[in-house]
């Protein structure tokens, strides 16, 4: 039923997309778009699954991996992510391009999924003495480092695709793959721990014995949990290939005319930018650090629900909330999609698409929820389940905002991939700061989980007010034509 209720999602995700088409591109632009970005959004979410595995995993393993080395382990993989964008952003803009950049993410994070499992199955079967935090470490950081091409790739071929008065929706859509890839990562990852368990409970199906008779262990009644990492490893072969074929980085490329999408670079396109040049539209920009350390907050918030929730239940007595554990994934995919949609909606109807109003509406939510948190965590699992879930949805929307849009935006074409991967970047330096921070705090005391995040809320709404009245020039030039066309046509009636 679940997959069924995905499956709706997605159409009903294709469907606004269609909808919203206040250009009015022609119909076989729009079809080609969407042909371009489907493959592309989909590879981005199973690398969501590919990542958050980690996650489902430490639970499967149980004391073999702590709180503590979990925090370490997953810390260590977020700062190869965030720092990577300074060598993957400038080649995806300068060389790569959206297209092979998505493809080396695909394959890479497969090949580090591939390693990740064979290391689970040793130290599970083999029994193989290994410093279990380096291990992993390691083998995780490579895993993020490939990852971190993936959403510098979607970001950059959507930039050349997408007006900026349609990116609002498309940020949406972007903050829709997030959510549904989390889906994939803790609600098809614990399907997978649980089929492959030796002693499953109840009755199985064909599909779970032949899943059983693939991973397990001949003569050996152990957990098969290193399917949980092979399983997203061959699904990111299939979407590679399919990205192969179908994606193409620019209009041009697809046979329509240039395209100018009315953001920072236009007017520039011409203009070729060395590397040092295209960190500078970053680090010399006082609006794009501004940017940047917004969305460090937004990954301060998502991680720090969507990395810990589920070890807070398995640890701590949640009489009630087994709905929400069971149902992880899938919920934080729905309150993911209204998320992003919210901010993106809001941005581009009532703000002219400015980033800056909602991400400020969204921290201010995020702040609320985590005082709820805070006073309900050990006497209401539900209302704690829920407020958690609405911090979930917030922190995507702002996701969606920042790092999908206003980056883009600000940053242009021709600098998408390195401003939009260094701003993804900042958010997991935020996912890393937390992850560090409460796997020593959830060691000694759950209580100051909650209170962690509330400092975030309010910097970040901070900053975001700060920000409330930028956009591009080339933006506001567009807003301003168009605004006198309408004038000159209700003049003329």
């Amino acid at each position: 039923m679940f997959a069924c209720l995905v499956g709706l999602f997605l159409l009903v995700t294709v469907g606004l997309y269609f909808w919203n088409n206040p250009l009015n591109h022609g119909r076989w632009f729009l079809m080609r778009r969407f042909i371009n970005w489907f493959p592309l959004g989909m590879t981005y979410a199973f690398l969501y699954m590919g990542r958050y595995n980690l996650n489902v995993a430490k639970n499967a393993l149980g004391t073999l991996m702590s709180n503590q080395a979990f925090g370490l382990i997953f810390a260590a993989g977020t700062c190869i992510y965030a720092f990577s964008f300074l060598i993957n952003g400038p080649l995806i803009d300068k060389t790569l391009g959206g297209k092979n950049g998505m493809i080396v993410a695909a394959l890479g994070a497969s090949l580090a999924n591939l390693l990740l499992g064979v290391l689970t199955y040793l130290i599970m079967v083999k029994h193989l003495k290994v410093n279990i935090v380096l291990a992993f470490s390691i083998l995780y950081a490579l895993n993020m480092y490939f990852q971190s091409y993936g959403a510098a790739s979607v970001i950059k071929v959507k930039a050349y695709w997408f007006h900026v008065r349609e990116r609002g929706v498309f940020g949406a859509i972007f903050g829709t793959l997030i959510s549904i890839g989390t889906y994939f990562a803790f609600d098809w990852g614990q399907a997978i721990v649980n089929m492959t368990k030796a002693n499953p409970a109840g009755q199985i199906g064909w599909f779970h014995r032949l899943i059983q008779r693939f991973f397990s262990v001949p003569g050996k009644p152990i957990d098969a949990t290193w399917a949980v990492f092979f399983v997203p490893a061959a699904i990111l072969l299939l979407w590679a290939l399919l990205d192969w074929r179908l994606i193409k980085d620019t209009p041009e490329e697809a046979g329509f005319a240039p395209f100018d999408t009315c953001d920072a670079s236009s007017g520039q396109m011409h203009v070729e930018f060395t590397t040092l040049e295209l960190l500078k539209r970053i680090f010399a920009s006082p609006l794009m650090l501004l940017i940047a350390v917004v969305e460090l907050t937004s990954g301060v918030f998502r991680n720090g629900i969507t990395q810990w929730y589920t070890i807070f239940v398995h640890q701590v007595h949640q009489p009630g909330a087994q709905f929400f554990l069971d149902h992880w994934g899938f919920l934080i995919m729905i309150f993911g999609i209204v998320g992003g949609y919210a901010g993106g909606l809001i941005s581009d109807k009532l703000f002219q698409s400015r980033r800056g109003p909602p991400a400020a509406l969204l921290c201010a939510m995020v702040l609320v929820m985590s005082m709820v948190m805070r006073l309900f965590l050990f006497s209401s699992p539900w209302i704690t389940g829920a407020a958690a879930l609405l911090i979930v949805m917030a922190a995507i929307g702002i996701t969606s905002l920042m790092s999908g849009t206003a980056a883009t935006d600000f940053g242009g074409r021709k600098a998408t991939a390195t401003c939009a991967g260094v701003v993804d970047g900042f958010a997991y330096l935020g996912s890393g700061l937390q992850s560090v921070s409460l796997g020593y705090i959830t060691s000694y005391d759950w209580h100051w989980w909650p209170v962690f995040l509330m400092p975030f809320a309010i910097l970040g709404g901070i900053i975001a007010i700060k920000i409330w009245h930028e956009l591009p020039a080339a933006t506001r030039k567009y807003i301003v034509e168009v605004e006198m066309e309408i004038d000159l046509e209700l003049a003329a009636k």
